[in-house]
């Protein structure tokens, strides 16, 4: 691309651009966003290719209005094509209160296809396309204005090529019969559910370890609180209070606000206008039955046999090899802890495709029928006599 079209920044010449792309079977669609000082992404550019049409819109323009972009992403009969476009779709979810549909995710269709693990979209277009990117702009602030036209070439590369690789990397899996497989994966991406956060279910997110039922309902009460606080704000969490801040509060417990002094990190101690609030529901928390706590997760209670965990994690990485296809999209390290544990039930990695590929011998392998051993470079799979 020599010349840059120029950005768009008032309804009516989207509305044209729209109308244009109505006519088209496929959108390449991506965005640029800051989110470091909000809880909800500042969406600050959206750049669209399809067909002859290529654009940049700014969503930041006074006056400008969205909605003939939304009808588009909303039309199903238009193909929307993301590179992992997890919080592309998170933004227009927020903004459109629906997802766009349908969609399709080329670094999901690159993991299936042997381009490796979450492929990034630099190295993708390299790969299919023999292109080298200019990465300079990518940690800019998209948010100032006006843009130069170096961001806007840099932005508006991130759908011009997508365009181009999205029908060879689908003719790809069309060939190699795998089109189920990324339609699997790219359901679960479209699934409405994944970005609707409820607050009572923000404490599974904060990493800990070993902690009691009791003090895990404590974390659930004031995580929640956390999140709904930080929405209100459009603050990030972490800025509001701490993942360490919340585990020492849920298992201190403090009952008046001189035990806040005691808190590690929290903002303020015991003088913090936060500090009533985290009162309330802590006795709200510890008002809680036994009954409805947490319960337990099997990662809190028993440690998978590490060496049979480490034998299935070779043997993932074998079966992932020869099919070509991403270890992670085959199964999880938790699934891998849990086969080795002896679990069957509700393990991805054991049904549909990905049983077929690995689960069967990942159960033989943890039930003792196979053995693995190694000439050379490569991993052999040996099934044993019966006794």
């Amino acid at each position: 691309m020599t010349d840059l079209p120029p950005l768009i920044k008032d309804t009516e010449t989207l509305r044209t651009l729209c109308d244009a792309l109505s006519a088209e079977e496929f959108i390449a669609i991506d965005t640029e966003f800051l989110r470091e000082n909000t809880y909800y992404s500042q969406l600050c550019l959206i750049q669209v290719a399809a067909g002859d049409s290529i654009a940049a819109i700014d969503p930041l323009a006074p006056g400008i209005d969205l909605t003939p972009l939304f009808e588009v992403l909303k039309n199903e009969a238009i193909m929307k094509v993301f590179h992992a476009g997890r919080q592309d779709l998170e933004i227009f979810f927020t903004l459109m209160n629906c997802l766009p549909a349908p969609i399709y995710d080329t670094q999901i269709a690159a993991m299936v296809c042997g381009y490796g693990e979450q492929v990034g979209y630099d190295r993708l277009v390299k790969g299919v396309l023999d292109i080298i990117l200019d990465k300079g702009p990518r940690f800019t602030d998209w948010a100032q204005r006006p843009l130069s036209d170096r961001q806007l070439r840099y932005a508006l590369d991130d759908v011009i090529h997508l365009a181009s690789i999205y029908p060879i990397i689908r003719d790809e899996i069309e060939t190699a019969n795998r089109t189920d497989w990324v339609v699997e994966e790219i359901n679960n991406l479209a699934n409405p559910a994944i970005y609707q956060i409820d607050p009572m279910d923000a404490w599974m997110k904060v990493k800990q370890r070993g902690n009691k039922p009791m003090n895990l309902n404590r974390l659930r009460y004031l995580a929640a609180w956390r999140e709904e606080e930080a929405r209100r704000r459009n603050m990030p969490k972490s800025r509001l209070i701490k993942d360490e801040t919340l585990l020492a509060l849920a298992d201190v417990n403090p009952s008046n606000k001189a035990g806040f002094d005691r808190i590690r990190g929290f903002p303020g101690g015991a003088s913090s206008k936060l500090v009533e609030p985290a009162l309330k529901i802590l006795k709200k928390a510890n008002d809680v039955q036994k009954d409805d706590w947490p319960k337990v997760s099997r990662e809190y209670r028993t440690p998978p046999p590490q060496a049979a965990a480490d034998l299935l994690r070779v043997l993932l990485k074998h079966c992932a090899e020869d099919a070509g296809v991403a270890p992670r999209l085959i199964a999880s390290s938790d699934e891998l802890d849990r086969i080795a544990l002896g679990e069957r039930d509700g393990v991805n990695a054991l049904t549909g495709w990905r049983g077929q590929l690995f689960g069967k011998d990942a159960i033989d392998l943890a039930e003792g029928r196979i053995a693995l051993s190694t000439r050379g470079r490569k991993v052999h799979l040996h099934r044993l006599e019966k006794d």
